[in-house]
Parts: structure tokens; C-alpha cells; sequence
């Protein structure tokens, strides 16, 4: 191992254990980053028409704190309506499933979940009515708390100062990097950012528009054909449908569980199926290869165990960035592997004496 290959482990080291020293002050500067990123496309394209980029960083800037804001305003009462109706159901759900299901389960099986049951709908049910008063508790452990409260503030006030300075320079630090870089690396490292980009667009922006998508149209289908928390299980669904065929499955699970409670009868399976098969079709026809074509490649067990390690080893920002520093390390490790494929160790080892080379 050369002398430059020990000091670049080493200054990789060292930022990851700067990186965990920092954790805690980091998620606004992540966030920032992030939206930075998703913006600068729109900035680019703004900026080509006439505007100067401080112009060009200001209508965008406006746009996207107008859609989180009309999201904020339009979702959480919405959302807050029907998870009070859903508290509010769990009684008869449970009622049901200890009326009708265990003892078919009992008449199928032979075994007797009655006692397990009981024990688990008093645990839910004393946890569900907890929820408020914890939810109060801790406000009011957090209001006492002046400086918990302060940074918590501070940090939310940070994203859109962050958000505005490295979308207004965003050009400039890119440039300034790329010029950092040593001269015999640089093609290299140019060529290999090029190809993260198009891994990243696809995740944080093609990838959330598909969600997004799917989410408007099952939570749109779920409500014209009257089931009950259809904004909600759209929701779901549409945030599960980061890993491929998860937001289907759970979303038709739970649509067809609450059509089934609150109507009884098969025409509204159907309809909840016929939701979901066309939320399938625009996916596979429409979305998927307008937003997302073919430039992610990360199995779903990969998103899977990303998702699970960021948030095991940085917590919320670990789950932030995952899923990008994924895609990242798929793009270097599909080169590392071109690399070997055409190196002289991977033609060593082509092809095995058979035999017919023995004699």
C-alpha cells in the first residue's frame, strides 16, 4: 500500500469519526443539503432563460417552501382526522376479530389464541389511550426545557438559511471541489460524480415523484371508492413504495382489511384491487421509466439493509442518507468491478485447465 493510499484511508477515517462527533448538529445542514440538490435542476433551467442565479435561487426557493407549506396545511388535519377515527374504530375491530375470526382459527386449527388475544387488545388499547397524554408529557418535558426547545427551534430554522447559501454558491462549490482535485484523478472522479448524479436524481427525485404519485393515486381511488382511512393507506403505501412491490403489498393488505370490516361484501375488494392494479399499471408504464428508467439498480434487500444501518449507526440522518450514499457506493463498486473485470488478475484466473489440457 503506497504512502498516498494510507493518508486517504486515514482523512477517510478521520471524517467519519468527525461525522459521528457532529451527529447531533448535522440533520439541518443534511436537509439542506438535500433540497439543495433537488432544487439546483430547476435554478439551472431558470438561470438559462435570463435570470441571474440569485433571482433564479429566490423563485425557487418560494416554490418549494409553498408546496411544504400547502402539504403542511392541506395533510397533517387531514391525516389527524383520520387517525382519530382510527383510535376511535380499534374497539369494534377488535371486538370483531374476537367474535369472528378466533374462533374460526380455533375451528381450523385447534388452537386457542383467546388468552393471547385479550392480553395483546389491553396492551394496544392502553397504549392508544396513552398516546395523548405522553404526546402532552413530552411537550411540556420539552416547553420546560429552554434549551432543548431552543435548539430544536434553531435547528428547524436552519434548513431553509442552509437550503438558500448552497443553492445560490451550489455551481461555485462544485467547481471549486472539481479544482481541488488532483490533476491525475480528476477525470476519473469527474467521470464517476457524473454517474452518482444520475443514481442520485433517480433516487431523490424520480423515486420521491413516483411515491409521491402513488401515493395521490391511491389515496384518490381508496377515497372515490368510499374505504374508510383511504388518505392514510395511500400514504403508507406510497412511502412503502421505496422498495419495489412493499407499497402494493401493504397498501392492498390493509385497503382490503378495512373494505372488508367496514362493508362486508365483494365489490368493494374488488374495487380496492382495481385501485391498486391500476396504481400498478401507471407504475410500470408511465412512471417508472419517465422518472426513473433504469439508473438505480439497488436490489430491495440493499435498500432494506441501508435504510436499517443509517438509522442504526447516525440515527434520523443515518435514514436520511442511506439511500444516497447507497446509490454512491453502488456506482464506485460497479466501477471497482469494470476495473477488475478488464484487470490482468481477472484474465489470470479466465479460464481452468480441463481435461483435455491434463493429457
Amino acid at each position: 500500500m503506497t504512502r498516498l493510499q494510507v493518508w486517504t484511508l486515514l482523512g477517510l477515517a478521520a471524517v467519519i469519526w468527525l461525522l459521528v462527533l457532529l451527529e447531533p448538529i448535522l440533520m439541518p445542514f443534511f436537509v439542506g443539503l438535500i433540497l439543495a440538490y433537488l432544487g439546483d435542476p430547476l435554478t439551472d433551467w431558470l438561470e438559462a432563460r435570463g435570470l441571474s442565479r440569485r433571482l433564479a435561487v429566490s423563485v425557487v426557493f418560494l416554490v418549494l417552501s409553498l408546496v411544504l407549506i400547502a402539504g403542511v396545511l392541506v395533510l397533517v388535519p387531514l391525516l389527524g382526522r383520520q387517525l382519530t377515527q382510527l383510535i376511535e374504530a380499534l374497539p369494534a375491530v377488535f371486538n370483531w376479530v374476537q367474535v369472528s375470526v378466533l374462533p374460526w382459527v380455533r375451528d381450523v386449527s385447534g388452537v386457542d389464541l383467546s388468552t393471547d388475544f385479550e392480553s395483546l387488545r389491553q396492551t394496544l388499547m392502553a397504549n392508544w389511550k396513552e398516546t395523548g397524554t405522553f404526546a402532552a408529557g413530552v411537550l411540556a418535558k420539552v416547553s420546560r426545557s429552554g434549551l432543548a426547545l431552543a435548539i430544536w427551534i434553531g435547528n428547524l430554522a436552519l434548513i431553509p438559511v442552509v437550503t438558500f447559501y448552497l443553492l445560490l454558491d451550489w455551481d461555485r462549490i462544485k467547481a471549486q471541489v472539481r479544482d481541488l482535485l488532483p490533476r491525475r484523478f480528476e477525470p476519473t472522479v469527474t467521470r464517476l460524480a457524473g454517474d452518482c448524479d444520475e443514481v442520485l436524481s433517480a433516487f431523490l427525485r424520480g423515486q420521491l415523484l413516483v411515491m409521491l404519485s402513488l401515493g395521490v393515486v391511491y389515496a384518490v381511488g381508496l377515497t372515490l371508492a368510499g374505504i374508510q382511512f383511504g388518505v392514510l393507506i395511500g400514504l403508507i403505501a406510497g412511502l412503502a413504495s421505496i422498495i419495489p412491490y412493499l407499497g402494493v403489498i401493504v397498501g392492498l393488505a390493509i385497503a382490503a382489511l378495512v373494505a372488508f370490516f367496514q362493508y362486508g361484501d365483494l365489490v368493494h375488494l374488488l374495487a380496492v384491487a382495481a385501485v391498486f392494479a391500476v396504481g400498478q399499471m401507471l407504475e410500470g408504464m408511465l412512471l417508472q421509466p419517465l422518472l426513473l428508467g433504469d439508473k438505480i439498480g439497488l436490489h430491495p434487500v440493499a435498500v432494506i439493509f441501508a435504510v436499517l444501518a443509517g438509522g442504526q449507526l447516525f440515527g434520523f440522518t443515518g435514514i436520511l442518507l442511506a439511500l444516497p450514499v447507497a446509490a454512491m457506493i453502488m456506482v464506485v463498486l460497479r466501477d471497482l468491478h469494470e476495473r477488475y473485470k478488464n484487470s490482468r488478475l481477472y484474465d489470470a484466473g479466465e479460464r481452468l485447465p480441463d481435461d483435455g489440457d491434463q493429457s
